[in-house]
C-alpha cells in the first residue's frame, strides 16, 4: 500500500532590503518622468539663483558674496519643494485614486512606500545642492572648501527630512486635485518669511519675529552659518526646532493614517 508523503510548505521569507531599494528605483524614475515635478523642483532653485546670484554675485550681504549666500538660501528652498512635493504630492494621489490601497494588499512591508518616497526627495534635494555648487564655483566667484561643501551639502540633504514629514502630513489630508494647492499655501509663505527670499536682515521686524518659528528658517540658518553667514542662534537650538517640527508633523501623519485606516475598514 502507498503511502503518500506530504512536504511541509515552508514560508519564503521575503527580502526586505531589496524590496525597498527597488521601491525606491521605482518611486525615483516615476517621479523623474513627471515634468511637473522633476524640471520644477530643479529649475526653480536654479533660475532664482542665474537671475540673482550671478547677476548680482559681486554685492555682498554682510560678511559673503551674494553668489555664496543664495547657495545656502536658495538650496533651502529646493530641498524644501523636493521634499513637500514628493512626498505630499505623490501621497495625496495615490490615496484618491486607490493605488494605496493596491500597495497595502501586497506583500511589501508598509515602511518601504513610504521610505521611498523619503529617499526619492532626498536624491532630488541633494541634485538641486550640487547644481547650485558648481553654478557658484564655475560663474559666481564662490571659493568653499571641499569640506565646507560636503557639509552643506549633506546638512540641507539631512534637512529636507522633516519637510519630507510634513509632506506626509499634508498627503494625508489633501485632495488628489488639490495638493499642490494646498502645498504652496505653505511653501512659498513659509519661504519668504523665513529670508529665503529676502535676506533676514531685510525682512520687517514683525516678519523675522515670524520667522523664528518657521522650519525653513533653522535649516536656512544651519547652512548659512557653514558660510559665515549665519544670523545668530545655536547649531543644537536650530537642530533642535527641526526635529521637534518632524515629530508634530509625523503625529499629524498617524492620525491621517489612522482615519483612513478606519475609513476602509
Amino acid at each position: 500500500m502507498a503511502t503518500t508523503v506530504i512536504s511541509p510548505v515552508i514560508p519564503i521569507r521575503p527580502n526586505v532590503f531589496r524590496i525597498c531599494l527597488k521601491e525606491t528605483k521605482y518611486e525615483f524614475l516615476k517621479c523623474l518622468r513627471l515634468p511637473m515635478y522633476s524640471v520644477s523642483t530643479i529649475v526653480f532653485p536654479i533660475m532664482f539663483y542665474v537671475l540673482f546670484g550671478l547677476v548680482m554675485g559681486r554685492q555682498s550681504i554682510g560678511n559673503v558674496s551674494t553668489s555664496t549666500y543664495l547657495i545656502a538660501a536658495y538650496g533651502t528652498f529646493g530641498v524644501m519643494g523636493a521634499s513637500l512635493f514628493g512626498t505630499a504630492a505623490t501621497l495625496a494621489s495615490e490615496r484618491g485614486f486607490g493605488w494605496l490601497e493596491v500597495k497595502k494588499a501586497t506583500p511589501m512591508p508598509p515602511f518601504a512606500y513610504f521610505l521611498a518616497k523619503v529617499v526619492m526627495s532626498m536624491i532630488f534635494s541633494a541634485t538641486d545642492v550640487v547644481l547650485l555648487l558648481i553654478l557658484g564655483t564655475a560663474f559666481g566667484g564662490v571659493h568653499l572648501p571641499a569640506l565646507v561643501a560636503t557639509k552643506l551639502l549633506l546638512t540641507l540633504v539631512a534637512g529636507s527630512l522633516p519637510f519630507c514629514a510634513m509632506g506626509l502630513a499634508i498627503g494625508y489630508f489633501a485632495g488628489p486635485t488639490s495638493a499642490p494647492a494646498f502645498i504652496n499655501v505653505f511653501y512659498l509663505p513659509m519661504s519668504f518669511c523665513s529670508g529665503l527670499w529676502i535676506p533676514f536682515m531685510f525682512l520687517p521686524k514683525l516678519v523675522q519675529k515670524i520667522a523664528i518659528l518657521l522650519p525653513p528658517f533653522h535649516l536656512s540658518q544651519l547652512a548659512l552659518g557653514l558660510v559665515g553667514a549665519s544670523n545668530g542662534g545655536a547649531v543644537r537650538s536650530h537642530w533642535e526646532a527641526l526635529i521637534g517640527f518632524a515629530m508634530i508633523c509625523l503625529g499629524i501623519a498617524w492620525a491621517g493614517h489612522r482615519r483612513d485606516r478606519k475609513a476602509n475598514g
